[in-house]
């Protein structure tokens, strides 16, 4: 399914892969964030300004979408594959391998595939990969793509563009924080972004499910290796009693990784979906630069980056506890 030459492209081939080709079908990630949503929204605008033939697609367990990212428009969805998806060029946005995408209609030998990604791991699983693992984020290289292709920004690819970035960035406080992010958000500024109003959608407002959770986790937090390892888990009955959705727990981790002296946070939630019973999702975050907890994830089977990463698995707490000690021991 994916080409003969997995390596990265140049930027303009990537851009003559745009400009040739008429119909495209955008997907990205499983329980998409804000850098997976905004690139897919914008990149399915620019598309569109180019007077291309652009869908969208997004498997129908992932709605609804967390409350922060609903009021993207998603005008240009489709819950299925295409009948015409053979005629398609398939991009693939902020997904570091093609099993992040559930939907099996999708992969399929002979489909052309354009890689957009920003993750340091990439599988490089495309036809045409295009992977800028110094990219704040993925946004920022639909970003650059758009200006490659002289697509002026409009007040909708704007905003999903700086939702993409200031997600993915910590509202500017991570290490992939640079230069560039901040002359995008500048342009994006100008381009129509309400600074105040996007902060308000995205962090304030919060259900009280969500506040009721974090309080659940943070009841729970555990310690390890004179708190190197900090974490906490949250169970189904937590969700049920919180009255919370399971995209509630974002957030959660954050708190973790601010205490002192902790070199990783983790976060293991149960898995809500009647097909994911007794599984786990695990939530790594570093705040040790000597720790690559993207190294860490994919020792289970999963990815990210070196300061964020996650991973599913059937482990025990207790196996959950002594695999991450030990992986984290290994690097320091």
């Amino acid at each position: 399914m994916t080409g003969t030459n997995a390596k990265r492209a140049t930027r303009s081939q990537v851009l003559e892969e745009i400009r040739d080709a008429d119909r495209f079908l955008l997907v990205t990630h499983e329980n998409a964030d804000g850098d997976a949503l905004g690139s897919l929204v914008a990149m399915h605008k620019i598309l569109q300004a180019l007077g291309k033939d652009s869908v969208m697609f997004m498997d129908a367990d992932e709605f609804p979408l967390p409350y922060e990212y609903r009021f993207f428009p998603l005008d240009g969805l489709v819950g299925s594959s295409p009948e015409d998806l053979s005629e398609r060029t398939v991009v693939f946005l902020d997904c570091g391998n093609i099993d992040r995408n559930p939907a099996d209609a999708l992969q399929v030998d002979g489909a052309h595939i354009v890689n957009v990604d920003h993750h340091h791991d990439n599988t490089l699983f495309g036809t045409v990969n295009h992977v800028v693992p110094e990219a704040s984020c993925t946004a920022e290289i639909v970003w650059d793509l758009m200006r490659g292709l002289g697509v002026e920004p409009t007040t909708t690819i704007a905003e999903a563009l700086y939702v993409g970035l200031v997600t993915d960035t910590g509202k500017f406080m991570y290490e992939n924080t640079g230069t560039r992010a901040h002359v995008m958000a500048a342009e994006l500024i100008d381009a129509g972004v309400d600074v105040h109003e996007i902060y308000r959608r995205i962090y304030e407002g919060i259900p009280y499910g969500k506040l009721a959770l974090l309080a659940r986790g943070l009841a729970r937090v555990e310690r390890y290796d004179d708190g190197r390892v900090t974490l906490t888990r949250l169970t189904a009955d937590d969700y049920r009693e919180a009255g919370a959705e399971e995209n509630y727990s974002e957030g959660v981790i954050d708190q973790l990784r601010s205490v002192e002296g902790t070199a990783v946070a983790a976060l293991v939630r149960d898995r809500l979906g009647a097909a994911q019973q007794g599984q786990r999702k695990v939530s790594l975050r570093a705040a040790d630069d000597r720790v690559d907890v993207s190294r860490i994830a994919r020792a289970q089977g999963g990815g990210g980056h070196r300061q964020a990463a996650g991973f599913s698995t059937e482990l025990s707490w207790d196996e959950l506890v002594e695999f991450l000690r030990a992986e984290v021991a290994q690097q320091l």
